[in-house]
């Protein structure tokens, strides 16, 4: 799997052409024909079991207490990945998360519930049954392998939200961009459709049940970051959904998140690079688009590594110094360039979940927070400058 989606990778990344034109555009390659390509399948290696030890996902991570005016809130760290679909990076992630008592969310590409053989049971919109821009699900067992993570994160209080389905971006139209109102319905629909019908898609009605209600899938991320709000905001709200993290953020810097037509929208930030002395949207492929290219050279790992951790401390301090406002750390599970960029998000997790004042968790567990506190002092909050990370 990670040989096969390696290859793919390098082979986008080369093919791909980039339009930078706006700051959006050159901060973002996601939104301008950037491809990205998650881990496309699970290892085949065995999982480990689920386990009641932990929270359990009615549970926080931490104890919500209301605030008093004037009072600090918490410093949030919101961790993501989107396609969250690697066995071992799974294992990784929730047992440094573990042992810091943070929590993080896993944005699940939903094709990689289909194992290859049963791959034809999707069809994007537009595009032919079976087509899609990222792997599907590999073996039965490695499918099986998946399902035994996400039972396991669930159980322990980590959060599964959505990716959709086929990864479409700029450039293998009709992309997000493209997309209808009745189109991103279709893709949410299928979503849940294998959420819930995996075991008889894929023939592997002995396999283990999947302990993620489709009621706890409350928010996601577009692929590529593409997509009208007011085009998928509507698709969301039918599918009883509160929050989604892909708009690019409306201003320099780190802000809070903002309720737009019903929908918590947890902005993209776009932020400070001390290592490029630059502006950059905060998300590991856009990092390393803009440190060499999306180029593979897995030599310079620990360099890349350095500057995105430089990044998120300096991300973290203005946030927790100034407004507060929940430091986003969005990531994949790919080992691009020598996995450097999950090292920098390895290495903040270990240094900072821990601290004093500071919590690591979902968002869905950050919107309780927030639906618990006095709407005037939410509101303050909430309209609250943003903080520049320089």
């Amino acid at each position: 799997m990670n040989k096969r989606v390696g290859l793919l990778v390098l082979a986008i990344v080369v093919a791909v052409g980039f339009t930078l034109i706006s700051k959006t555009a050159a901060s973002n390659p996601l939104a301008t024909g950037g491809q990205i390509v998650d881990p496309g399948t699970p290892s085949s290696s065995k999982s480990a079991p689920p386990t009641s030890e932990g929270p359990s996902p009615e549970k926080a991570n931490f104890t919500m207490t209301k605030l008093k005016p004037g009072e600090k809130p918490p410093q949030f760290v919101i961790f993501s990945f989107d396609g969250a679909g690697w066995h071992e990076k799974w294992q990784l992630f929730m047992s440094t998360a573990n042992a810091v008592n943070a929590r993080f969310t896993g944005f699940l590409t939903g094709i990689y519930l289909l194992d290859d053989g049963h791959k034809d049971a999707y069809q994007g919109p537009g595009h032919a049954p079976g087509a899609a821009s990222v792997s599907f699900g590999g073996t039965p067992q490695e499918v099986t392998t998946l399902i035994g993570d996400l039972n396991t994160a669930y159980a322990n209080g980590y959060e599964i939200g959505t990716h959709y389905n086929g990864h479409f971006c700029d450039g293998n139209d009709p992309s997000g961009n493209d997309f209808s109102m009745a189109d991103w319905n279709n893709e949410l629909d299928q979503f849940f459709k294998f959420l819930k019908d995996w075991k008889s898609i894929d023939g592997l009605s002995s396999a283990p049940n999947l302990n993620v209600p489709a009621s706890a899938i409350k928010g996601g991320r577009t692929p590529c970051l593409e997509g009208d709000q007011k085009v998928f905001f509507p698709a969301l709200k039918q599918h009883d959904m509160t929050y989604d993290s892909s708009l690019p953020a409306p201003t320099n810097g780190l802000i809070w998140p903002a309720k737009i037509d019903g929908i918590w929208e947890f902005y993209m930030p776009y932020v400070f690079v001390p290592g490029l002395k630059k502006m950059q949207t905060a998300m590991d492929y856009n990092f390393w688009y803009s440190l060499n290219g999306g180029q593979n050279e897995p030599g310079r790992a620990q360099e890349f590594s350095k500057i995105v951790l430089d990044t998120y401390r300096s991300m973290y301090k203005a946030a927790f110094n100034n407004n507060r406002a929940p430091v986003l750390i969005a990531n994949h599970f790919n080992e691009w360039s020598g996995g450097g960029f999950n090292q920098a998000a390895l290495e903040f997790m270990k240094e900072t979940c821990a601290k004093k004042d500071t919590v690591c968790t979902t968002y869905q567990n950050v919107i309780k927070w927030m639906d618990m506190q006095d709407p005037a002092v939410l509101k303050k909050l909430l309209d609250s400058p943003a903080v520049a990370n320089s």
